[in-house]
C-alpha cells in the first residue's frame, strides 16, 4: 500500500481536527471521498478537499475508490458505519465511542474479525508525549506493581439548548458527558492500568447543564484483573482546581503524575525527575499512526479490543450508578 485513500464519513465537527492530520501526512494518506447528510457541509468539504462527494456513506463505501474510512459521525451511527465498512473490506478509523452497547460491540468485533480489516479506535490523547513517557516508565518496571491510576478530563463547557444538538439526547449520544468527553479519561485509564477491566461503579451528577438528558459530570471507580484500582473524574460543568493532574499512577516503588506537557515521577529510592514536552496536535499524530499501521501492517495502539473495553467500563459505571451497586464489566 503506497498512499492510502480514505473516505471521510461525517464532515462537520471533529472532522476538522482529522483533516489537519491528513494535510500534515499527505505523503502517505489522503482523503479522496467524503460523505455527509447535510448538503451545505458536504459541498464545502468536497471543495476544500478536492474529493468526491456522497450524500450517503453506504454509497461511498460501496462505490468509491478508497482503502479506508474515517468515521466522524454522531455516536449512534458509529456501529452501522463500521459494519458497512468492514463488510466492504475497508480499514477503519473511528472516533470515540466505538459504539453504544454490548450487542453493537459484539457485532463490531465479529465484523472486523471476519473481514480481516484493521480498526483503530480514535483515542487521540494517547499521543500526548507525557502519556507515552508514563507508559514507558510503567512497562519498564520503574514503579513496580501498579496499585492505583487516576485520570481527569473536566472543563467548563458552553453548551446550551441551541448548540448542543444530538448530544442533548441520550438516544443519540448513548448517555451524557461520561460516554462523550468522559471516554478520554476512560481509555487513558485503560492504557495506564495495563489490565482488563472487571467491575465499575459511578456517581453521576447534573450540576449545570440541566437541559440535557444525560449527566454533565461523573466520578467513576474501576477495578482491573491485575489488581489496579482506577479513579476517574470528568465534567462539562466546571474547570477543575489548578493542581489537578491529567493522570497519575501509584505503584510499590514510586509514583508519577502528568499533564498535557509535563511528567513528574518520584521513586522510593529517592530518584525524582520532571520532564517537559512540547505540546503536539494529538489528532495529527493519530492520523499519522493510522497511516503507518496500514502501510507497515502493524497493530494500532488501540483497536476494537480497547475500544470495547473502554465502552465496557462506561456501561458498567452507568449500571452501577443506576442500581447503586458495583457492576461487572460485560466481556464481549
Amino acid at each position: 500500500m503506497s498512499k492510502i485513500k480514505v473516505g471521510l464519513i461525517g464532515a462537520g465537527g471533529i472532522a476538522s481536527a482529522h483533516i489537519r492530520g491528513y494535510a500534515t501526512h499527505s505523503d502517505k494518506i489522503t482523503i479522496t471521498a467524503v460523505a455527509d447528510a447535510v448538503p451545505e457541509t458536504l459541498a464545502k468539504r468536497a471543495e476544500e478537499l478536492s474529493a468526491e462527494s456522497y450524500a450517503d456513506y453506504h454509497d461511498m463505501i460501496n462505490s468509491a475508490d478508497i482503502d479506508a474510512v474515517d468515521i466522524c459521525l454522531p455516536h449512534h451511527l458509529h456501529a452501522d458505519a463500521i459494519l458497512t465498512a468492514a463488510k466492504a473490506g475497508k480499514h477503519i478509523l473511528c472516533e470515540k465511542p466505538l459504539c453504544l452497547n454490548a450487542e453493537e460491540a459484539r457485532q463490531v468485533l465479529d465484523a472486523v474479525s471476519s473481514a480481516g480489516v484493521t480498526l483503530m479506535s480514535g483515542h487521540n490523547q494517547l499521543f500526548m508525549p507525557a502519556v507515552a513517557k508514563a507508559k514507558e516508565l510503567i512497562e519498564s518496571g520503574a514503579l513496580g506493581k501498579v496499585y492505583e491510576v487516576r485520570t481527569t478530563d473536566s472543563f467548563y463547557n458552553n453548551f446550551d439548548p441551541a448548540n448542543m444538538g444530538w448530544r442533548a439526547s441520550s438516544k443519540t449520544s448513548g448517555g451524557g458527558e461520561l460516554i462523550d468527553t468522559g471516554y478520554h479519561p476512560t481509555y487513558l485509564m485503560l492504557h495506564l492500568a495495563g489490565g482488563v477491566p472487571v467491575e465499575a461503579t459511578a456517581m453521576l451528577s447534573t450540576h449545570r447543564l440541566t437541559f440535557a438528558e444525560g449527566e454533565d459530570s461523573a466520578q467513576v471507580l474501576i477495578r482491573f484483573d491485575n489488581g489496579v484500582v482506577g479513579q476517574l473524574v470528568t465534567s462539562w460543568a466546571y474547570t477543575p482546581a489548578a493542581c489537578t493532574e491529567r493522570f497519575s499512577v501509584v505503584g510499590e516503588l514510586g509514583s508519577l503524575y502528568g499533564t498535557k506537557s509535563e511528567l513528574s515521577y518520584t521513586l522510593r529510592s529517592g530518584e525524582s525527575k520532571t520532564e517537559e514536552f512540547e505540546e503536539v496536535d494529538t489528532f495529527t499524530a493519530e492520523i499519522g499512526h493510522f497511516a503507518d499501521s496500514l502501510i507497515n501492517k502493524t497493530r494500532p495502539l488501540h483497536t476494537e479490543k480497547e475500544g470495547i473495553e473502554a465502552l465496557g467500563i462506561i456501561l458498567a459505571a452507568y449500571e452501577g450508578a443506576k442500581t447503586k451497586t458495583i457492576a461487572p464489566v460485560i466481556q464481549v
